[in-house]
């Protein structure tokens, strides 16, 4: 089996860079896989140290079967940093996994995501392989993944010919989506968080890249695989991400083990969209928090 590339992006989190490397490298994969860190330059002169500090962590990596590291010479931030890696990353591979710096992955990882990706690689149903799953469990649901059309972007992995569609035209979208397909978009009315990225993103109140890649696949009629029991968790939700603040809702339990049972239906699975629109629900203000405060983060940067 063709083993897909590692795309991983870094700032300045050195110990949480550790921490998604050293994980990685408990995946059997590893060791076949190549890796291409991107490491974003200094945003201010109060950054520099805290950069070169993971920079000079980088150089040390090995245990993978290549190593490349992409400096930045310039700050890109994470937005444009992901984009421009990605359209450069697939003009040479057919897929790739993607993770940023704040990712602990599990032991069954990259085996999961290179079946997955390998599995639909030829289906244009499937856009998006994640890695993570909602703090949901559902004990009669006999496939260890799902279809969802939300992507989560905590550990994932697309196809090249799917991420060329991938726009960051946040007018155009609010020019072009009407009431009834606003509301799907927010999980049938339960998370007007994610319309809300949209027009936030147009005014410059933020600058995230996710939401508009879930934009080109609920445009594209475009499915998610999700695993059952998440293989990712985020670790940068304790307030040191540029697009993260503490926030411990979207906590999972690790997947401790995997064999291939993927769904032989490519819909979205209503039971685990039902109860995805439950957990949206039930911390709709946590939410609404999350996004505030990101929103006056940015301010303050901006002033």
């Amino acid at each position: 089996m063709y083993l897909a590339p590692i795309v991983l992006f870094a700032y300045k989190r050195l110990e949480h860079t550790k921490s998604t490397i050293n994980s990685l490298l408990l995946c059997d994969e590893a060791i076949n896989s190549s890796i291409f860190i991107y490491s974003d330059a200094a945003k201010s002169k109060f950054d520099e140290i805290e950069v070169s500090n993971v920079r000079n962590y980088l150089k040390t990596v090995n245990g993978f079967k290549e190593v490349t590291i992409i400096y930045r010479e310039v700050n890109f931030g994470l937005s444009a940093n992901i984009i421009d890696a990605l359209n450069q990353t697939f003009l040479h591979f057919n897929y790739a996994i993607i993770l940023e710096d704040d990712i602990i992955v599990g032991p069954y990882f990259l085996k999961y995501m290179n079946l997955a990706l390998s599995k639909y690689e030829h289906n244009n149903d499937v856009w998006h392989i994640s890695g993570w799953n909602y703090p949901i469990i559902n004990n009669d649901y006999k496939f260890n993944s799902y279809f969802l059309q939300v992507s989560n972007c905590w550990g994932w992995g697309t196809w090249s010919d799917r991420w060329k569609h991938f726009k960051k035209c946040p007018l155009e979208l609010m020019n072009n989506c009407n009431k009834k397909n606003i509301d799907r978009f927010n999980i049938d009315k339960t998370n007007p968080n994610f319309w809300q990225q949209i027009k936030y993103n147009h005014f410059g109140k933020i600058n995230t890249w996710a939401i508009f890649w879930y934009a080109t696949i609920f445009e594209h009629n475009g499915l998610c695989l999700n695993p059952t029991m998440t293989h990712t968790v985020n670790i940068g939700n304790d307030g040191s991400g540029e697009n993260c603040d503490n926030n411990d809702i979207y906590k999972s339990n690790y997947c401790n083990n995997f064999q291939p049972n993927f769904p032989i239906d490519l819909s979205i699975e209503q039971v685990y969209f039902e109860q995805i629109k439950k957990f949206y629900t039930k911390n709709k203000i946590s939410l609404f928090t999350r996004i505030k405060n990101r929103i006056i983060s940015n301010l303050k940067f901006s002033k």
